[in-house]
């Protein structure tokens, strides 16, 4: 028998990956759905999530839920609580994508930057070929001290910094998306 992290299922997207069934993903995909379905700042989102997660953790004997089985899930519990509108709404998109600057630093090398940014580029473009509504890129201040191959903060350092935020918004603006798509950058 093989025990699943928090007694969770994974969850089988409709290209077949299994991915780990996070909870702030989900609760994204209800808040989505509220607001489609006209609802800003949706107070019910984080409670709808529970109840799925109790369900999926207590209930659900499978070690693996189709994301389509997950919808259908979701869409039940919004009828039950008197919210058909919101469950018309209700799509799960791709998980986060999440990207670590600082992985993408360390396999260029120290001082190796254009290295690092053809890295950044592919992996922004991978990205943007999934059905995710989030991308995460993250380890920006590792990243930035590893390239200068420095163990403090300088000058030279906030200048790159500044020039990897400049380049990220450039080659998102750039790949032209059209979907809503948000972007977090620590």
């Amino acid at each position: 028998m093989i025990a699943l992290a928090d007694n969770l299922p994974l969850v089988q997207l409709a290209d077949r990956r299994a991915v780990r069934f996070e909870r702030a993903w989900f609760e994204r995909a209800v808040v989505e759905a509220a607001e489609s379905a006209g609802y800003s700042r949706w107070w019910l989102a984080p409670h709808v999530a529970e109840s799925v997660l109790t369900y999926l953790e207590c209930e659900f004997e499978e070690n693996v839920i189709a994301s389509q089985c997950l919808c259908t899930l979701a869409s039940s519990v919004l009828q039950v609580i008197g919210y058909p509108d919101v469950a018309r709404c209700f799509q799960l998109p791709d998980p986060p994508v999440r990207i670590s600057l600082t992985t993408l630093a360390n396999s260029a090398g120290a001082g190796y930057e254009l290295a690092f940014f053809n890295e950044l580029d592919r992996s922004i473009r991978k990205a943007f070929a999934t059905r995710t509504s989030r991308v995460e890129l993250c380890g920006l201040t590792e990243c930035v001290k590893h390239l200068r191959r420095t163990r403090t903060w300088r000058k030279d350092c906030a200048e790159l910094r500044n020039e990897i935020v400049a380049h990220i918004r450039s080659h998102i603006a750039r790949l032209g998306h059209r979907r809503n798509l948000n972007l977090e950058l620590t």
